[in-house]
């Protein structure tokens, strides 16, 4: 049976059909010749007596089912990540308490991946004033993260950015922290349009000079580093950088805006990493089932299915990292809620107010349009929830 809706566009409401078309499934399991990680959101009590502004309640049956879900569609999960709202709602104590149940249930599944966020997220800022606090910070999230056995995610640093002075101070915190991590770790770097508190990150306003400092880092510890995620949302720096990166070092894809043909890659040199890029991104939370399609039929070497089932994701992933872009979060929830992977559509720190009516219909829209909405009966009747909290019935 067609749906059709009263969803505003351009000022004015406009009908609009739903297609219904079912999610592509990969029919056929096999092992990505990829790493694909996707960074998980949180689902939050909507029930908990607190200020959401200030206070932070997270439904822990649900983010973990959540996460349950990711590792049986093959994908890892990079925990307590930005896409979790780390900094934006989700501190970290609770952060540390996520990766411990993280951890504790991908011992159920085998296979599972885990990476975890590590940062200096638990300083106040304004009382930041010397890299060794800053260095200190991130021993402190080290020691707690690697004591649960997790494996880290070493995250681009506000206070960092807040008190370095040059690239040379950017060189001498993360040559501690790399020399001391127990595995190799995944670097994080992450552009000022997903938070302009990290701008002029790796000393410099210029992205070259910015990326030799980045790349001096890993080639004195390329033992230390698994690879390097960077979230630029610029395919062609991504690609400069993965050209240059040590034997053996990873480029994990952060471009949400790119992914299909930077995963796919263009088969530079020698090295086959560096040729391609594998993935840490937060779209792959809200495209789950198609981002596992197409990482299936990419192992089995059908690139034309790969680009065909992420092809239709991209202009739903651009408006979801739309500009601002820290707010993305916001869509990668209302995706969750109208797939029936959480009762509600709440997120800590009241996040669900950041985007509007406008930016979900079209939302929407593109959902249908990348055959990405899984229950379309569900999804038309939250929509028209939504909807009638605006005022339209």
């Amino acid at each position: 049976m067609a749906h059709t809706l009263l969803l505003p566009t351009a000022g004015a409401l406009q009908p609009y059909t739903l297609r219904g078309t079912p999610p592509l499934a990969s029919s056929t399991r096999v092992p990505f010749n990829r790493i694909a990680y996707s960074a998980a959101h949180v689902v939050a009590d909507p029930r908990a007596a607190i200020d959401p502004w200030l206070q932070c309640a997270v439904d822990w049956d649900a983010t973990i089912a959540y996460r349950q879900r990711l590792w049986s569609l093959g994908l890892g999960v990079a925990e307590a990540m930005d896409t979790a709202q780390r900094g934006m709602g989700l501190d970290w104590p609770t952060s540390l308490e996520l990766i411990r149940r993280s951890l504790d249930a991908a011992k159920d599944v085998p296979g599972a991946l885990v990476a975890s966020g590590c940062g200096t997220d638990h300083l106040v800022l304004e009382d930041v004033r010397s890299v060794d606090q800053v260095i200190a910070a991130y021993e402190e999230q080290m020691a707690a993260i690697e004591k649960l056995g997790g494996k880290l995610i070493v995250m681009a640093s506000r206070a960092l950015a807040r008190v370095a002075q040059s690239p040379a101070d950017y060189e001498r915190v993360y040559d501690r922290i790399l020399r001391q991590a127990q595995q190799p770790v995944v670097l994080h770097w992450l552009g000022d349009m997903f938070d302009p508190a990290l701008k002029g990150y790796w000393g410099s306003l210029d992205v070259d000079v910015a990326m030799d400092t980045a790349l001096a880092v890993i080639a004195a510890h390329p033992d230390k580093v698994d690879g390097i995620k960077i979230s630029l949302l610029d395919k062609d720096k991504e690609i400069a950088m993965r050209r240059r990166l040590p034997a053996g070092v990873r480029m994990y894809t952060g471009d949400d805006f790119n992914y299909a043909e930077l995963i796919a890659g263009d088969g530079f040199g020698k090295q086959v990493t560096h040729g391609q890029s594998d993935a840490l991104l937060g779209i792959f939370d809200a495209i789950a089932p198609a981002a596992s399609a197409a990482l299936s039929a990419l192992a089995q070497g059908d690139s034309a299915r790969f680009h065909a089932i992420l092809g239709p994701t991209v202009p739903l992933s651009r408006h979801i990292f739309a500009a601002p872009t820290r707010y993305y979060k916001t869509g990668v929830v209302f995706m969750a809620w109208l797939n029936g992977h959480q009762s509600h559509f709440t997120m800590v720190g009241g996040q669900q107010s950041t985007r509007s009516l406008a930016h979900f219909a079209e939302l929407f829209r593109l959902a249908d349009a990348a055959n990405l909405l899984e229950q379309p009966d569900l999804a038309v009747r939250r929509m028209r929830t939504l909807l009638a909290l605006h005022g339209i019935e």
